[in-house]
């Protein structure tokens, strides 16, 4: 295998919408789970996407795990690895997007990183090296409380100033707007000012196709799926890569009974839940009966199997930011979210031996303790069901065949839950 391209992800629901946007542009894309065991069958791709779930670990595991996943990646010819980051900049002032930055610079000694989370598809912008979610600054989005990485400041130099151990300089839009020679001559005046990372604008696809030009001559880039959509485009005109039709399809129709987990608390994905209760049915978890051991998981089982024959079900974690926020108050923040994870991944394991073969997960982190509890090595990348959110195929799962979508909470419409079961037959 000779990769076009390699990339890292900071969680599952991230890898997804990457490895959906990769193969929309026309590149042969697989997305695994972890670093690929040597003996995981993968058929012959342009790029793969390797999911970690590091986005929110101590920073030092975060750092040793993406480091060695940037290891397989240059072993399978990756001349340039792409750090997939949330389209949020979702981080402490602790990292981890800076430390990995840094650790992966190191790695391939890249003199200027280029850095931007923009996708302007799903409503990400960033202008003068600030953030915008749709129509505001991010601190002035819901994502300012987020339940675990509130974004307080728009100012992504700042954001990874704090973060980094290198200095961050900005690349402008109104350099972007020149062309790709103005980017690369504005990377050299900060390379010899010694900076090592630059934030760069953009606000329409066509800036990140001019970032997918520059970016694609370096070794390494860190963003969201924007520069991704940036990177293909830039090897498909170059001729790195001979583009792929892409069908949609990842193989024969699976069946069987489906099932939703909800574990996002972002404003889309409780929209998504009140839409959902009027074409199934749901049942609310309480988030203080999981923290006490109540047998909330048993609880949610016993009420899905006996529904599952009927059709889908939808079973809830979610819950509003001030609830969030109390049940933080009263167990602590990392108690209250390792608990809730393990509990949805618990009543995944237990809906798949009782016969589900679609799932469908809502939220990064439910969505990274649900597919490491299933031992899912990887997955093809099939239809796509909404901006960033396609079908996956499991590969290799010993469950035998299976269908996910794994949705990042702020992903999809109000009708998400029933538009992703009508493309997993």
């Amino acid at each position: 295998m000779t990769l076009a391209l390699g990339c890292i992800a900071d969680d599952y629901t991230g890898a997804s919408d990457l490895a959906n946007t990769l193969t929309r542009a026309g590149l042969r894309t697989v997305q695994t789970i972890g670093v690929p065991a040597d003996d995981l069958a993968l058929p012959e791709v342009d790029a793969v996407v390797v999911s970690l779930k590091s986005r929110s670990i101590e920073a030092g595991l975060a750092v040793s795990r993406s480091s060695a996943a940037e290891k397989w990646l240059r072993g399978r010819g990756a001349s340039h690895v792409l750090f997939k980051i949330c389209s949020t900049f979702d981080s402490t002032d602790a990292g981890n997007i800076g430390p990995v930055m840094d650790a992966l610079r190191a790695d391939c000694g890249e003199a200027v990183v280029l850095v931007t989370p923009a996708f302007p598809e799903t409503g990400r912008t960033v202008y003068q090296g600030n953030l915008f979610v749709g129509a505001v600054p991010l601190n002035e989005s819901p994502l300012k409380d987020h339940p675990l990485n509130p974004m307080r400041d728009s100012n992504l130099v700042r954001v990874l100033a704090r973060q980094s151990k290198t200095q961050i300089g900005l690349v402008d839009l109104a350099t972007v707007t020149r062309g790709a020679d103005a980017v690369r001559a504005r990377l050299a005046e900060l390379s010899g000012q010694g900076i090592g990372a630059a934030i760069i604008d953009a606000v329409f696809d066509r800036d990140l196709e001019t970032i997918g030009l520059v970016a694609a001559n370096h070794q390494l880039s860190v963003g969201a799926s924007g520069i991704g959509l940036g990177l293909a485009r830039a090897l498909v005109s170059t001729g790195k890569v001979k583009s792929t039709a892409v069908s949609g399809e990842t193989g024969a129709a699976v069946g069987g009974p489906a099932a939703c987990l909800a574990g996002s608390c972002s404003q889309a994905t409780l929209k998504q839940i009140a839409s959902a209760e009027s074409v199934m049915p749901v049942l609310h978890l309480d988030p203080d009966r999981i923290l006490t051991g109540a047998g909330e998981a048993q609880r949610a089982l016993d009420w899905a199997r006996p529904r599952l024959a009927e059709g889908p079900v939808l079973i809830a974690s979610s819950a509003t930011p001030d609830q969030v926020a109390a049940l933080q108050a009263r167990h602590g923040r990392d108690a209250a979210g390792h608990a809730i994870e393990q509990t949805m991944a618990d009543i995944a394991e237990n809906l798949v031996r009782s016969g589900v073969r679609r799932l469908v997960v809502a939220g990064g982190e439910t969505s990274g303790a649900v597919v490491d509890r299933l031992k899912i090595p990887g997955f093809l990348v099939g239809a796509e069901i909404a901006a960033g959110v396609p079908v996956l195929r499991a590969v290799g799962h010993q469950g035998g065949a299976m269908l996910l979508a794994l949705k990042s909470g702020n992903f999809g419409g109000p009708e998400f839950f029933s538009d992703a079961l009508g493309l997993m037959r």
